[in-house]
């Protein structure tokens, strides 16, 4: 355990570069927060269809001081009041990680206060805590993004089990390729959620691979059965293109982790990652669980993307019950959920 006090008046300051978003958030006793600033990188892609890495990291760089100083304005303190920094540690792209924990680690030696490296992937499962810290574990969380497909048991904090996880694309990015396929723009998630409603859901009945096979999922051959049947139709509607791909992804994903639930009694089930933005998924996790016996708890979409608002969250929990990172921490591009940053 460590000597640190972290209790309700404990504030952290947090840092999250991983990938596309220059983030800054001050958070106090792990679930009030006093304040959240993203700065996107959105438009500065777009034109090349994806995430440059390179292009990222330097964009970070420019834009972290003015984030950092936003988040403190914003959250009406002063530098002295920070009790803990904390950035993402991994998993993300190298030279953007590098940034937010160089950045990070800076402060806390000029602040003379402790550090912690977060787990991006362990944070986004305290996105729905945010938003009700009241939640009872077990959990099953149900974390999509574009990197990252997972239903994950939440035992408690900082136990965690992998029930399921895509063996091929995650979620995301098969939205992306969908998207880019069809042209509708990037990135991909948010343009199909756009458009999906005003089509037909059952225009297309594309596969639901592995409904009924464990508690993986794929989205590979979904994917390739879109852009096949584009091709031997090319009449065929974006609209009703969209709206059957998206249908089958939610299907899926609903079904799946409420047989989750199910296996592990699970006391709710919870949304993490930028998927979890999506409409669609948002409204038919919460009928399906509903009906199931499950309530869904439902991040704020400011906190299903990428935030720092729940990177403070787990380090307030982390500083809790591992004490503070040690200053030669690094960037792990590939960190698993299970590994904790030292």
């Amino acid at each position: 355990m460590t000597s640190h006090v972290v209790n309700e008046s404990t504030v952290v300051l947090a840092i999250e570069t991983s990938c596309d978003e220059t983030a800054a958030s001050v958070v106090m006793g792990g679930n009030d927060i006093l304040s959240s600033v993203v700065s996107s990188q959105i438009e500065i892609h777009a034109r090349f269809g994806g995430v440059v890495p390179e292009v990222a990291s330097r964009a970070h760089l420019e834009a972290l001081i003015p984030v950092v100083n936003a988040a403190i304005t914003e959250a009406g303190i002063l530098p002295s009041r920070v009790d803990v920094v904390a950035a993402t540690a991994g998993p993300g792209l190298i030279g953007a990680l590098l940034v937010g924990v160089s950045a990070a680690k800076s402060l806390a030696l000029v602040w003379d206060k402790p550090f912690v490296g977060v787990n991006h992937l362990e944070a986004h499962l305290y996105a729905g805590l945010l938003d009700d810290p009241t939640l009872q574990f077990p959990l099953v969380v149900l974390l999509v993004s574009g990197g990252h497909t997972m239903i994950i048991e939440m035992r408690g904090h900082g136990d965690y089990v992998i029930m399921g996880r895509t063996i091929d694309d995650a979620a995301g990015e098969a939205y992306d390729k969908v998207a880019r396929y069809l042209q509708l723009g990037y990135p991909g998630g948010p343009a199909i959620d756009k458009l999906a409603p005003s089509g037909n859901p059952h225009a297309v009945e594309f596969p639901r691979a592995m409904m009924h096979d464990g508690l993986d999922v794929s989205f590979s051959g979904l994917k390739t059965s879109v852009i096949n049947y584009v091709k031997k139709n090319p009449d065929v509607s974006n609209v009703d293109v969209a709206a059957s791909f998206q249908a089958a992804v939610v299907d899926v994903l609903c079904a799946k982790t409420i047989r989750a639930a199910q296996k592990v009694g699970a006391k709710g089930i919870v949304l993490g990652g930028g998927v979890s933005a999506n409409s669609l998924l948002r409204s038919e996790m919460t009928a399906r669980g509903a009906a199931a016996g499950f309530p869904v708890a439902l991040p704020s979409r400011d906190m299903c993307t990428d935030n720092a608002a729940m990177i403070a969250a787990a380090a307030w929990h982390r500083l809790a019950s591992d004490g503070p990172t040690n200053l030669s921490c690094g960037a792990y591009p590939n960190l698993k959920l299970d590994a904790v940053p030292r």
